[in-house]
């Protein structure tokens, strides 16, 4: 799917629109019961702004807004293109429309401008996490299939909060049951209770300090004997050392479970670690930040194909295997995307060519899912129609790379601050690790 890219409002944000937290609520069958009762639960002064993606028929007009409206005492509108999101107040995207979000500003292109299926909760929910990062909630509500699921992944990946309604309480539980099979989500509640920890959320010193220069908040994890202990506890359960990372994105991130168990200080935090394993686990896998998509920047993979495999391929001698590795692979999609485009460029001499693709993570459940080489069907959103059919196989909703591809990847668990490299390499891709590195 061919992405527009957003026109940008007219004026800078101010300091108060930029620290502005923005809850995208995506739902499709039997959503607008689960969305009217979590608006009703809602106070009309939370400080936080609502965007409800429903799946909408697009030959008819849209009473949704009206809806909505008479669930709560906040002012909630259809979208339009351009308008502003502002807090305590609810935005409902038209039918027959996709809608992003740019600098503050909701921006509507029509179905039509697209090719690939419709996915408007992913759409909605990855520009989020990209225009508001930790600043993002997503939250995935009743319906079929499993749009929205990419999108959370998109949202946790940034360092937001994202929730889901309990499928037990969903008319329809596809969507919350793809979105939880993701392990990208930080809470299952009925939509009411939703809600309620929306207002917490948004009330906590975490959520407040992140882009008000807060100092406070700041300063309460870079007590040196506080940090020390929960990086000594992950070292010792994990066997990794955090002090290299980047030490501003490894403290939101503390700050972040922190939020979600409903621990206010890094003291209590790091001995609630030392006794529950649970969380140790799912600190460790949010500190690893596992961003990926099949094609990320797409112009880096036409780069390659245009400038550097021909370089490659033209020191070589026939036998010469290309032998690329991907360093922080996560579940493996980066991997894949280069294999078929080396395969794509080497066209008919790819049954001649020896090609080795390495992937290595620290991350053992990412490189399951890495050597599996199952996704969503939603990666319909970044793999063209003619790449599914020739690298993949379709069932049961999903797709699983074909086995001649997942023959010429091996991944394996590494840890590139100690473990020894690979040798005789033509290509690295370590664009998913450095930029969360100390230069050290």
């Amino acid at each position: 799917m061919k992405l527009i890219k957003p026109n940008r409002p007219s004026k800078p944000l101010t300091s108060t629109e930029n620290a502005l937290l923005i809850v995208g609520i995506g739902a499709s069958a039997g959503g607008l019961e689960a969305v009217t009762q979590l608006l009703h639960a809602l106070p009309a002064d939370s400080g936080m702004a609502f965007v409800v993606v429903q799946h909408l028929d697009p030959n008819h007009e849209s009473i949704l807004a009206d809806l909505l409206s008479r669930a709560t005492r906040m002012t909630v509108r259809q979208a339009q293109d351009g308008m502003r999101v502002e807090p305590n107040c609810g935005y409902v995207i038209p039918p027959n429309m996709y809608m992003t979000l740019t600098d503050g500003a909701l921006v509507l292109r029509p179905r039509s401008e697209t090719v690939g299926p419709h996915l408007p909760i992913d759409i909605f929910f990855r520009s989020l996490a990209e225009s508001q990062a930790d600043r993002a909630v997503g939250v995935i509500l009743s319906g079929a299939g499993s749009d929205g699921a990419l999108g959370l992944e998109a949202i946790h990946s940034q360092g937001g909060v994202s929730l889901v309604q309990d499928p037990r309480s969903a008319k329809y539980d596809g969507m919350p049951r793809s979105a939880i099979a993701t392990g990208c989500v930080d809470l299952v509640l009925p939509a009411a209770a939703i809600a309620k920890e929306l207002v917490r959320i948004g009330r906590h010193p975490y959520v407040r300090s992140l882009s008000s220069g807060d100092a406070q908040a700041e300063s309460a994890l870079s007590e040196g004997e506080d940090l020390g202990n929960i990086f000594a506890v992950l070292r010792n359960q994990k066997g990794v050392d955090f002090n290299h990372y980047k030490r501003s994105t490894i403290q939101r991130r503390i700050e972040r479970r922190m939020l979600l168990q409903k621990i206010p200080n890094p003291r209590e935090y790091a001995a609630y670690l030392k006794d529950h394993t649970a969380e140790v686990e799912s600190l460790h896998n949010d500190l690893l930040i596992q961003v990926t998509r099949f094609f990320r920047d797409p112009e880096t993979f036409e780069f390659l194909k245009d400038k550097i495999f021909p370089g490659i391929l033209g020191q070589k001698s026939p036998e010469d295997p290309f032998r690329f590795w991907v360093a922080g692979c996560s579940s493996g999609e980066e991997v894949y995307s280069l294999a078929m485009g080396l395969l794509e460029f080497l066209g008919e001499k790819a049954s001649n060519v020896p090609i080795q693709m390495f992937g290595t993570d620290i991350s053992d459940v990412a490189l399951d899912k890495a050597r599996a080489g199952t996704y969503l069907q939603n990666i319909e959103i970044d793999v063209s129609a003619e790449r599914l059919k020739r690298f993949f196989s379709k069932g049961g909703g999903r797709y699983q790379i074909n086995k001649s591809v997942r023959d010429l990847c091996v991944f394996a668990k590494q840890n590139i601050l100690k473990d020894p490299p690979f040798s005789k390499l033509d290509l690295i891709s370590c664009r998913n690790v450095l930029i969360y590195l100390e230069p050290v």
